[in-house]
């Protein structure tokens, strides 16, 4: 019976043990956690407002219950079928061609013997993350709009100038393309460090038994990374409901607005500017949950396929 008394103290008493083992390692996670807390946990408490007539002038406290108002509200809106297909085309496309674009890109890097060329070739790839989406949407606006040089190009192969900008068919593409430009070399990071894990003797032993460069591929370079592809897979299913409001924002307008007005791009219409925070709110809460529930299954997916998973 003592020994079931203390059982409880045991898992207390490792914790203690290990803090005083490590404990600048735990001291330097306080900045993470104190940032999660205030960021990321205590916002969560404005999740109410979803659930109110909210109004600033009343406060928080003051305004009324309304319960499932404002999911209802969306839900019936003519615009969500819309919104909905918007999101999840391009979704599916940044699934389809943005996500596999690092893997190919590290592949191929990997490929490469001379070092030298390697890094000049990483440095040039990592640069564009570091460009707004501002800057990105102005050069996209100075190449494509109708006097622009690739306009000038069509025209001078005997072609018409394409409204590239305006056209509803255009704009996936091109948000598609951009996104590409600008993340790909940054998202090569982490497939080349994982890369840089596999042994090479199993390189030299595929030699050996005759194996070209894409057998090699094919059977050693992407099995070392395929846990990694899975967990980014993973998390990027809790994204799905997410296209980026900067760049859509700016590559938006009227031409286009029938293939461009996702989910962010009308909350921020509704909440920033029309005001109905309640309802913003809620369609916030109904992206998030939609994002948990893939997590989950997709972590199950990979779980029931043989793969860890995140948790």
């Amino acid at each position: 019976m003592q020994k079931e008394n203390n059982l409880p103290l045991k898992k207390p008493l490792k914790i203690l043990k290990l803090f005083r083992q490590h404990p600048w390692l735990y001291i330097m996670c306080v900045p993470g956690v104190v940032y999660f807390i205030l960021f990321r946990y205590v916002p969560m408490w404005g999740i109410l407002i979803g659930f109110k007539d909210y109004n600033i002038y009343r406060g928080f406290g003051a305004s009324p219950w309304v319960g499932m108002k404002h999911f209802i509200r969306f839900f019936s809106s003519p615009n969500f079928a819309t919104l909905m297909i918007n999101t999840l085309v391009l979704t599916l496309y940044s699934i389809l061609f943005a996500f596999p674009a690092p893997i190919v890109l590290a592949l191929f890097l990997n490929e490469l013997r001379a070092d030298r060329f390697k890094r000049i070739i990483q440095t040039m790839i990592y640069v564009p993350h570091f460009v707004s989406w501002v800057i990105v949407a102005s050069i996209s606006f100075m190449l494509l709009n109708t006097m622009g040089p690739i306009n000038g190009l069509i025209n001078s192969l005997g072609g018409k100038s394409v409204a590239f900008l305006t056209e509803l068919g255009t704009f996936r593409p091109i948000i598609i393309i951009q996104t590409i430009w600008k993340e790909c070399g940054w998202g090569t990071i982490v497939f080349l460090a994982a890369l840089s894990n596999v042994d090479v003797e199993q390189y030299e032993a595929a030699i050996v038994d005759g194996a070209g460069r894409l057998r090699q591929v094919w059977h050693i370079t992407l099995p070392a990374i395929r846990s990694t592809i899975v967990i980014l897979l993973i998390l990027r299913m809790g994204s799905v409901l997410d296209n980026g409001f900067d760049q859509i924002f700016l590559m938006s307008n009227a031409g286009n607005r029938l293939a461009s007005d996702v989910l962010e791009t009308f909350t921020y219409r509704e909440g920033i500017i029309n005001g109905f925070f309640s309802y913003t709110t809620a369609i916030g809460l109904f992206k998030s949950v939609i994002g948990m529930i893939l997590i989950l299954g997709s972590n199950k997916l990979a779980k029931i396929a043989g793969e860890s998973g995140i948790f």
